[in-house]
């Protein structure tokens, strides 16, 4: 089994989109993938609990069925940051429930995509942050690059701290979300200068992105080739 953690510059940048082209890109080489999304806010009420539409979208693109609880163990409904949507619900995200989830969704599949909530430093508790999970999974990191002014503070101080907890940035991925951002190719080859990791895919802006059509703007050789930690 391998797995990676797919992280932010911020929210809404993405990261759902490209998790859902990985696990597409990944398919097309023959390989079974379930998708995770450990913690969700925003979610919207169901008959079984909260449901976060981001969340079913792994699910549903996953190479078999799994459990809604084991892709996401921890779902909250208001849209706010998930540390003070937890406290709002009476309940603490903990590690623990994360992990048993994961390895259950190893066991079922060759490959598990982990998309975080919001950005790479997100709290998720007083001593829990988005940035713990990945280390304790045990799985690199693959960071989304949400294209708009703004972008090369954010993605290189995101790849520096993920470095600075001593992980794997084994990708990057660049997402459009301003088709008219001036400069744009110019920023792409800067990041990739300065990043000092493979850059796995451009993708262009999408009206109404499926997970194939995201895949074919990405190129996973360098995440098949990588190093597990």
């Amino acid at each position: 089994m391998s797995g990676v953690f797919v992280t932010g510059t911020d929210t809404d940048i993405g990261k759902t989109e490209v998790s859902l082209g990985l696990m597409a890109a990944l398919q097309r080489r023959g390989l079974t993938v379930l998708g995770m999304k450990p913690v969700a806010s925003g979610c919207l009420p169901h008959d079984a609990g909260q449901r976060s539409e981001d969340a079913v979208r792994l699910l549903e693109q996953g190479s078999s069925e799994a459990d809604y609880a084991t892709v996401n163990p921890f779902a909250f409904r208001p849209p706010i940051a998930p540390h003070v949507a937890a406290g709002q619900a009476g309940e603490e995200i903990t590690l623990a429930p994360i992990r048993a989830a994961f390895d259950r969704l190893s066991k079922q599949a060759q490959w598990v995509v982990v998309e975080g909530v919001g950005g790479w430093r997100v709290p998720l508790g007083p001593s829990l942050a988005v940035s713990d999970l990945p280390e304790a999974l045990g799985i690199p990191v693959v960071m989304v690059v949400g294209l708009r002014l703004g972008c090369l503070n954010h993605a290189l101080l995101t790849a520096e701290s993920i470095r600075a907890r001593g992980l794997a940035l084994v990708g990057w991925v660049a997402n459009v979300l301003d088709p008219d951002m001036p400069v744009r190719d110019e920023n792409v080859a800067t990041l990739a200068a300065l990043l000092g990791a493979p850059t796995l895919g451009v993708v262009p802006w999408l009206a109404s992105p499926t997970p194939d059509q995201v895949a074919k703007h990405l190129s996973i050789d360098a995440l098949l080739r990588a190093d597990r930690p």
